[in-house]
C-alpha cells in the first residue's frame, strides 16, 4: 500500500493558472507558481473541489477501470447506492444488478446491505454509550480526513467503524468464497464510487491497515456500457436484498435517518461541513448525539465520479424508495462490531502546521506575523496563496517572495523608479 497515495493529481499542461482552485481547497492544499498550479500533497484531503471548479479539466481523479478485473478469476461488484439515482425512470434495483452482471461481474452484493448493517451496528453502540457523543460519522474518508488534519478536539468524536463499503467488500468476498470455492486472493471485488475519496479510502484507510477492495470503478467511467446491457435485458434476476435505510445513505441525511434518532445533524458540501467543524470545536452542538458530515454537495449523489445531477438523482432514489421495505440487514448477518471495528483510532494529524519542531515553528509563526504585517489582506490570490496568510507563511519557510503579491511589486517597482529618477537627476546636474 502506498502511504501518500492521493486520488487528485494536476496535469500541468492542461493548467494556465487561473487560481479558481486554490480559493475552494478546504486545506489551503494548492498554490499557483510559475503559471502553474501545484498541489502540496501532505495537505490534500482528495476532496474533488478543485475538479469541479477547475475550467480547464487540469485537475482529475484517478481510478481503476473494467480492464483490472481480468487480473482475477473471479469478480464481484459493489455498487454504491448514488448509483441507482444515475437512470430515469428505475423502478427496479434488480435491473441495474442484473446489468452489472450482464457486464461481466460474477457476483454483486450492493452496499446498501452493509450500510444497515453498519447503522444496526452504530444504533447498538450509542445505545451502549461507549461513543463520546456527539458521534461524527467516518463514511465519508474527505470528512474523516478533514477532521484528522484541522480539528484536533474532534478526532475521538468519530464513528470508529469500517465504512458500508469496506463492510461490503469483507461480507461479499466471504460469500463468493463459498460460491465458487476459489481462494480469497483470487476473487476481485470492485467498488462502485461516485467520489474520489473513495479511491483514495481503498488505497489508503483510516482505521485499518489495509483494505478488502481491490479495485474502485467511477460512476461516470461504467455507466454508458452499464445502460447499454441495462437496455438489452429480457429478464432480471431477484439480486436486491437492502431497503430504505440503506438505500437512503446515497444522499444527504440517510445516514443519520438510518439510527433512528431525531437528535443529529447533516451537513454537506465541504464549506458546509468545516462550518459545523468550528461550532463543534467551539462546543455550540453538544446536545447533539449524531452529526453526518458529507464533503459532497447533496451527499454521494453529488461527487464527482456520477454521472447526473445529484438532485435529480435524489430525487430518483426518492421516487424509488417507495417499492422497498424499511431494511433487510441486520448486524447478525456480519457477525459482530469486532469485524468492523477500527484497528487504529483517529489520531491528530495537522496538515497545515509551519514546522515538526515547536521551537522552529514559534520562529517561523513569528516571521510570517511581520511580513503578513505588510500585506495589503486583500486574499486576492493573484500571489498563488489562497490568502495573505497563506503567503506570508510560504514566504517565511522559503517557498514564495513577498513580491509575489502584486501589491508590494507595485511599491518596489515605485521604489526602484523613484531611485533610478533621483540618479538620473543627479547625473544631469553634474
Amino acid at each position: 500500500m502506498e502511504r501518500y497515495f492521493h486520488s487528485v493529481t494536476l496535469d500541468k499542461n492542461k493548467c494556465v493558472g487561473c487560481t479558481n482552485c486554490i480559493k475552494r481547497c478546504p486545506t489551503q492544499a494548492i498554490r499557483v507558481r510559475g503559471g502553474k498550479a501545484q498541489i502540496m500533497t501532505e495537505r490534500c484531503i482528495d476532496c474533488g473541489e478543485c475538479i469541479r471548479v477547475c475550467p480547464h479539466h487540469a485537475k482529475k481523479a484517478r481510478h481503476d477501470t473494467l480492464d483490472k478485473c481480468k487480473e482475477f478469476a473471479y469478480t464481484v461488484a459493489l455498487p454504491a447506492p448514488a448509483l441507482y439515482g444515475q437512470f430515469n425512470r428505475l423502478d427496479d434495483i434488480d435491473v441495474v444488478l442484473t446489468g452489472l452482471q450482464a457486464l461481466g461481474f460474477d457476483e454483486v452484493f450492493e452496499v446498501s446491505r452493509a450500510a444497515e448493517i453498519v447503522s444496526d451496528a452504530t444504533r447498538m453502540l450509542m445505545n451502549d454509550g461507549k461513543l463520546k457523543k456527539p458521534v461524527i460519522s467516518s463514511a465519508c474518508p474527505a470528512g474523516g480526513r478533514l477532521i484528522r488534519g484541522r480539528v484536533s478536539d474532534l478526532c475521538d468524536h468519530v464513528l470508529p467503524l469500517k465504512s458500508p463499503m469496506e463492510v461490503a467488500a469483507m461480507l461479499a468476498r466471504r460469500q463468493a468464497v463459498a460460491n465458487s470455492g476459489l481462494a480469497p486472493e483470487q476473487i476481485g471485488v470492485f467498488f462502485i464510487s461516485p467520489c474520489a475519496a473513495k479511491v483514495t479510502d481503498a488505497r489508503s484507510p483510516i482505521g485499518i491497515d489495509s483494505s478488502e477492495v481491490d479495485g474502485v470503478l467511477a460512476i461516470s467511467d461504467i455507466y454508458p456500457a452499464l445502460l447499454g446491457k441495462m437496455n438489452k435485458l429480457e429478464q432480471t434476476a431477484p439480486l436486491s436484498h437492502s431497503g430504505i435505510i440503506g438505500v437512503s445513505w446515497s444522499y444527504i441525511g440517510g445516514e443519520a435517518a438510518g439510527l433512528l434518532n431525531e437528535n443529529h445533524l447533516a451537513a454537506d458540501g465541504i464549506d458546509n461541513v468545516i462550518k459545523v467543524l468550528e461550532e463543534l470545536e467551539d462546543e455550540k452542538l453538544q446536545e447533539l448525539d449524531f452529526i453526518e458530515l458529507n464533503a459532497c454537495a447533496g451527499g454521494c449523489v453529488g461527487g464527482i465520479f456520477t454521472a447526473e445531477n445529484g438532485y435529480a438523482a435524489r430525487a430518483r432514489i426518492k421516487r424509488l424508495r417507495k417499492y422497498l421495505p424499511v431494511s433487510c440487514n441486520r448486524l447478525s448477518d456480519a457477525g459482530s462490531t469486532a469485524c468492523m471495528d477500527w484497528v487504529h483510532p483517529l489520531e491528530y494529524s495537522p496538515v497545515m502546521k509551519l514546522a515538526d519542531n515547536v521551537t522552529e515553528a514559534m520562529r517561523l509563526m513569528q516571521e510570517a506575523d511581520d511580513i503578513g504585517d505588510r500585506l495589503p489582506k486583500l486574499d486576492c490570490g493573484a500571489c498563488g496563496a489562497p490568502t495573505c496568510r497563506a503567503l506570508a507563511e510560504d514566504v517565511a519557510k522559503g517557498l514564495a517572495r513577498d513580491t509575489d503579491c502584486i501589491f508590494l511589486m507595485r511599491q518596489e517597482i515605485q521604489r526602484i523608479a523613484k531611485q533610478l529618477s533621483t540618479l538620473r537627476d543627479n547625473h544631469d546636474d553634474t
